[in-house]
């Protein structure tokens, strides 16, 4: 298998992170869809990373689909529960992640456009998708250990990712004054030898 992944994306870095989890030999190849010549639209036609390509050449995306059939194919480290109900928690809690992401993402493209093309509507609407799905990640977590049940997963996988983002591309986002409960997960997450070998670079 091979993983088609930009360093500073966040929904590659949850993949890169499951693959640590679970012990999967996978070569990571370093593709940038916003590059001339990328290859990303060979195997995705929506051009878009993270993709995983498979020993018999099939190509899967987005990174919800790759993490999920991850957690399939070994039994180590299962980052999915089982049951139907914390299932769908967990993957609610992805959703709510990844959501904050592309609001993330999307301010960062309206913002390479020149000045006077962008929209204060969209800028303030993406800002206000961030800003609820913050206040909503740390009520959610309230006093507990983990994001969902009382055992690391998924959740915490792409809650982490989501916050590091922030950090990488909205610093003045001040997510770890406002909300405590995430500062001390994702500092928890920061010791998992996972998540320190998959930091974005600052460039």
């Amino acid at each position: 298998m091979k993983l088609l992944a930009s360093h500073t994306s966040p929904y590659a870095r949850k993949v890169r992170i499951a693959i640590a989890e679970k012990k999967i030999e996978c070569e990571l190849v370093e593709e940038s869809p916003w590059v001339p010549g990328t290859s990303v639209p060979n195997y995705n036609p929506l051009g878009k990373v993270p993709v995983l390509v498979l020993d018999d050449g099939t190509a899967l995306y987005d990174s919800r689909v790759i993490v999920e059939y991850l957690d399939t194919v070994s039994p180590v480290s299962r980052l999915i529960p089982e049951p139907s109900r914390q299932r769908i928690a967990v993957k609610r809690w992805e959703a709510l992640a990844d959501g904050i992401c592309d609001a993330a993402v999307a301010i960062v493209l309206e913002t390479k456009r020149p000045a006077k093309e962008q929209s204060a509507e969209s800028l303030a609407r993406q800002q206000q998708k961030i800003d609820r799905g913050l206040a909503d990640l740390a009520s959610e977590l309230g006093d507990r250990p983990w994001c969902s049940g009382d055992a690391y997963t998924l959740a915490d996988i792409a809650t982490g990712c989501a916050l590091a983002y922030l950090d990488l591309r909205h610093p003045a986002i001040d997510w770890r004054g406002e909300y405590p409960s995430l500062l001390k997960l994702a500092e928890k997450l920061a010791k998992r030898q996972s998540f320190q070998d998959t930091v974005p670079p600052t460039a």
